[in-house]
């Protein structure tokens, strides 16, 4: 098959307008490698300041951390940890070949019902840690482990003592990109914090109606809340962008999770993240859930009591005759899935984690 000079070009300048910049970076220097002395200081009197009076996400506990807890139930001296390792179940612009330095954070200041890490965000197991020490787990994932990224999980709760760990770390020879993975309830203070901190957003949008979210996540504001927060982010750190090598070195990226049954909200969801804060953002589409923690669990109920035997006593034992959040107690289905992506589509939306029709990547 002969192919003219004019078709050649223009096929030549389709790939162009897909790999070219502003997606793509030569090399990259992390965030927190470019903070002046003076913003060093800056950080350090603004996280303790957060400790004494904790701000630190939507629900707006007001206690000072050093004397009491508030609802994450973790203190201000030390974080939680459970696991600290490379990591190979995330995007893979992430993971890439050497995973990616996840640390994952005991504790939460959500209580999903549904929440697959619960034994980690709902029971606290794990171990304490200084930011301190915490920032050398850090350099050993960055020496020993050669991971891309230093992907720190479910940091809500411990924004201050976080980014306390990440300036103790850029002494120490930290040179390697941050990974804020996060559920998307943040507080505009604690977004604030982490500017010059973070290179990588990687925000959850869950739910979009507040009735949902009351009931699912036990959080009333929580839709207001992630729309604020990702807003800041993005206009922080901006679209996702890599390196020739297909690592994300900065950017957002925000993963939203199909829910059963919440297809409609899922659209809603992307269509409101095309409109309000960019085109090109990078968008994770996921169909991860399955039923967990206390989805499908029994619901216990009082036994009506009959007739009673002499000699007998009314029974107190409990009966599960219910199971409880059945409306989500089954995976989703591949219509549900379809719905959303074609939304996001629809929406202008087209950077996703997934082949790119092109035949190229989506950077």
């Amino acid at each position: 098959m002969a192919y003219t000079d004019d078709a050649l070009y223009g096929t030549a300048r389709r790939w162009r307008s897909y790999l070219a910049p502003p997606f793509l970076l030569d090399d990259y220097i992390p965030r927190y490698q470019l903070l002046s002395p003076q913003d060093i200081v800056e950080k350090r009197a603004e996280a303790e300041k957060h400790l004494r009076n904790c701000n630190l996400c939507p629900r707006l506990c007001g206690v000072n951390r050093y004397e009491k807890t508030g609802v994450c139930l973790i203190g201000a001296k030390t974080v939680t940890v459970n696991t600290i390792a490379p990591h190979f179940g995330e995007e893979p612009c992430l993971q890439g070949t050497n995973g990616s330095g996840s640390v994952f954070m005991s504790g939460c200041n959500l209580r999903c019902v549904f929440c697959q890490n619960h034994d980690i965000a709902h029971q606290r197991n794990g171990f304490e840690l200084t930011p301190e020490e915490l920032a050398q787990w850090y350099i050993k994932l960055q020496e020993f482990g050669n991971v891309h990224n230093i992907n720190i999980v479910t940091p809500e709760h411990v924004v201050p003592q976080v980014a306390l760990s990440i300036l103790h770390a850029r002494e120490l020879g930290l040179r390697i990109p941050i990974v804020y993975n996060t559920s998307a309830y943040d507080s505009l203070d604690s977004i604030k914090l982490m500017d010059g901190l973070v290179d990588i957003y990687l925000p959850d949008f869950k739910l979009w109606e507040n009735s949902s979210s009351k009931r699912l996540l036990k959080a009333d504001n929580y839709t207001e809340a992630a729309k604020e927060s990702i807003k800041a982010m993005h206009d922080q750190v901006g679209d996702l962008c890599f390196t020739p090598d297909g690592i994300a070195q900065k950017g957002v990226l925000v993963r939203h999770l199909v829910m059963p049954g919440k297809e409609d909200e899922g659209e809603k969801i992307v269509k409101w993240l095309a409109e309000n804060v960019s085109k090109d953002l990078f968008i994770h589409i996921m169909e991860q859930y399955h039923p967990d923690a206390h989805v499908g669990k029994g619901k216990p109920s009082s036994a009506k009591s009959g007739p009673v035997e002499p000699g007998r006593t009314p029974s107190s034992k409990k009966v599960a005759d219910k199971v409880r959040y059945s409306e989500i107690n089954r995976p989703v289905s591949d219509e549900e899935m379809s719905t959303v992506k074609k939304a996001a589509k629809e929406a202008g939306l087209w950077r996703f984690v997934e082949a790119a029709e092109h035949g190229g990547f989506n950077l």
